[in-house]
Order: C-alpha cells, then structure tokens, then sequence
C-alpha cells in the first residue's frame, strides 16, 4: 500500500516542470498537518520549493541559472482551485500577455469573484482583487484578457499600432469569442472591438 508520502510524491512528480500547487490539494489524503510535515521535508530536500505560505512548485530547471522563478499564471491558478475561485488577468499583466507591453510587471493583478489578497514572491507580488460579476463575466476567455488590457491601456493609447497588434494576434475563433461577449465592454471598447473584426 501507497503510504501518504508516496501519494504526494507520485502527484507532484507526474506533473511537468513549473507545477504550482497548495497544501489543499492534498487534504484528501489525510491530516492537514502530516501533509505540510511532507511537502516541508521536500521543500529541505531540495526536491519542490516554498513559494510562499501554504503554495509550492516543483521548479523548472535552467541548465546554466538552476530554478527558474514559478509563473504568475500558475500561482493565481493554485490559489483560484484552492478556494473554487475564478480569475481573470488585469491592468499591465494582461497587456504583456497580449503582446501590446514589453514590460514585465512586478505586481501581477488578477480580478476575482473571491476575497482580495497578495501574495509576495521575492521582488514580485500576485495579487487577487475582488471586483464585480460583469467584470468576471468572460474571466478564462480571450475577451476578458482583452477586455482588461485594453482597459489598462486607455482610450487615448488605443491606436492604430495596437488594433493591428492585436488582430495578427486574435485568431478568427478569438474574435468571434469578442462579438459574442460584447456586452460586457465598456462602450469606446465596444468599437475596438469591432474594429478587430474589420478585414
């Protein structure tokens, strides 16, 4: 028989490099408290890493650079399973996912139908903000991470640079998703939008 050990250390290790996970996904497993003692002495024997309280990764490897620091994306997605959240990437972040920012932001803001929270990862933080259910309508769909970048950005920035950055980006599956969900953008993103669907 499997001891609890062997099952953390099997579910962590079949997943791919970057993994990002809490202390809840394996609550069914047994004690809350034995769970943490075994993912702690993994954590000191080098084999997954504390991120920050409660959330670890089993870290991408760089052959020169060594551990490769956990992806935004994927820490927000942990935190989202743990309290059956939604999340929808906002402000600078969303911008750089689409390609319209080169720059990195050091805090990574995602929208949330849960509490508001941050978590500080070295330099950097994630931090979930509660908004409104209109705002989290489209979260997980191209038009949501469009939605807020071009939000973040500003009318006045929206020009003819960015139209064409985002329709060689857009698939016509993606812009399609946008005409649907019109309803959910403010009205001068209303007519971005349908300007990305303009031949």
């Amino acid at each position: 028989m499997q001891t609890i050990v062997d099952k953390i250390k099997n579910d962590i290790y079949k997943q791919k490099r970057g993994f990002v996970f809490t202390t809840y996904r394996f609550f069914d497993l047994g004690n809350p408290k034995t769970i943490a003692k075994v993912l702690e002495r993994m954590v000191e024997s080098g084999e997954i890493r504390r991120i920050a309280r409660g959330i670890y990764d089993y870290p991408e490897k760089h052959p020169e650079f060594g551990d490769v620091p956990p992806d935004p994306n994927k820490i927000a997605d942990a935190l989202a399973e743990k309290d059956n959240l939604k999340i929808q990437p906002s402000g600078a972040y969303a911008a750089n996912l689409l390609g319209l920012s080169d720059q990195v932001p050091a805090k990574f803001v995602f929208l949330t139908d849960g509490h508001s929270r941050t978590v500080n990862i070295g330099k950097r933080s994630i931090t979930l903000k509660k908004t409104t259910p209109k705002n989290m309508a489209t979260a997980g769909r191209i038009s949501g991470l469009v939605i807020q970048a071009l939000r973040y950005m500003g009318q006045e920035n929206v020009d003819d640079r960015v139209i064409n950055i985002l329709k060689r980006k857009l698939s016509d599956k993606d812009k399609k998703t946008l005409m649907a969900d019109l309803r959910y953008a403010p009205a001068w993103i209303d007519k971005v939008l349908r300007r990305l669907n303009e031949k």
